[in-house]
């Protein structure tokens, strides 16, 4: 017999409820405990430093940092959230998502983090950089400065407007690091058409150059295990790279010149042809920084809709198309 509304489900419906509710929400808490873990390790990683070098930097014994990063803590301070921000040279926007992930919640309005860090120490350099944002904003396309490793000191809104649609991560954002983002951000592939074969393994050609020329560079050797650690980036790089440029050369892993494909957020330009042009001054090669811009411009026979509704598609088929089978 049916109950009334009002009264409620029987008391043995309630405890099913609120134990498949506690399940759940155990299974969650779980999830992100492995996160918060992940986050940690992976930054300290990116840099290139020990559990012992990070707990000097906070001044804290290696046995307490290591119970941090184990998630072994009592409870996430502002205190403690904002010295690990500090200690691990994160951006306003990773100090963002660091805060969201331990704590759910915001930083303190209080906090700024210093994103003249990357900016260089000689006065010179930093006025002409400021002049060089100026110039870059006036480009209607999507433009960047990236040094060695990738890592972005300057976006022009145009860029920015590129990849607003991307999800917050804490590593791989595309203004922090762009080929961290190419390789491991989830929604690489929804911005950058023909993902596998046209951006990752031409940028892992390049990172592979980069890694043998400077093979004690923290920073390269850090994406390296990463890659290591991802097995379709791992095959990439060891069968597919090699197979790669064994058949298209390697100039085909120029960043100058190369023609690509993105899928803009803006129904104006959907889905569109881009050619990267990488170019340097005397001042940024003297700082060690190549500008990349993405001059967009409609291919002939592509679509120019927005892009399809339903979320973002998969970054990865069961295979990498630019690696060979072992038929092959």
């Amino acid at each position: 017999m049916p109950h009334l509304a009002a009264v409620g489900p029987s008391d043995d419906l309630a405890r099913a409820g609120e134990e498949r509710l506690a399940g759940e929400e155990s299974a969650r808490g779980a999830v992100r405990s492995e996160r918060r873990k992940e986050i940690l390790r992976q930054r300290r990683e990116e840099l290139g430093l020990s559990q012992e070098d990070l707990a000097a930097r906070l001044r804290i014994s290696v046995r307490a940092y290591g119970n941090w990063e184990r998630g072994l803590v009592k409870e996430w301070t502002d205190r403690k959230l904002l010295a690990l921000a500090e200690a691990l040279e994160m951006s306003e926007r990773q100090c963002f998502w660091l805060f969201r992930v331990m704590v759910d919640r915001d930083p303190p309005p209080t906090w700024r983090a210093a994103e003249e860090n990357r900016l260089p120490e000689d006065p010179a350099q930093r006025d002409y950089l400021c002049d060089y944002a100026a110039l870059m904003e006036a480009v209607p396309y999507p433009s960047f400065l990236v040094d060695h490793r990738w890592d972005v000191a300057l976006t022009n809104s145009a860029f920015d407007r590129l990849f607003q649609s991307v999800r917050p991560h804490p590593t791989a954002l595309p203004d922090d690091n762009f080929l961290r983002f190419v390789l491991f951000h989830p929604d690489a592939a929804a911005v950058l058409e023909d993902h596998e074969p046209a951006w990752c393994v031409p940028l892992l050609a390049r990172f592979a150059t980069a890694l043998a020329a400077a093979p004690e560079d923290e920073g390269l050797r850090s994406i390296r295990q990463e890659v290591a650690r991802d097995p379709f980036m791992e095959a990439a790089y060891r069968y597919g790279v090699p197979h790669w440029l064994s058949t298209h050369g390697a100039q085909a892993a120029e960043q100058d010149g190369a023609v690509r494909t993105v899928r803009h957020p803006d129904p104006r330009w959907g889905l569109v042809r881009c050619r990267m042009v990488a170019e340097t001054s005397r001042m940024l090669d003297g700082m060690g920084l190549t500008r990349i811009t993405l001059i967009l411009s409609a291919p002939q026979g592509a679509p120019t809709g927005p892009a399809p509704v339903g979320g973002f598609p998969q970054q990865r088929n069961s295979r990498l198309r630019a690696v060979p089978s072992l038929g092959e």
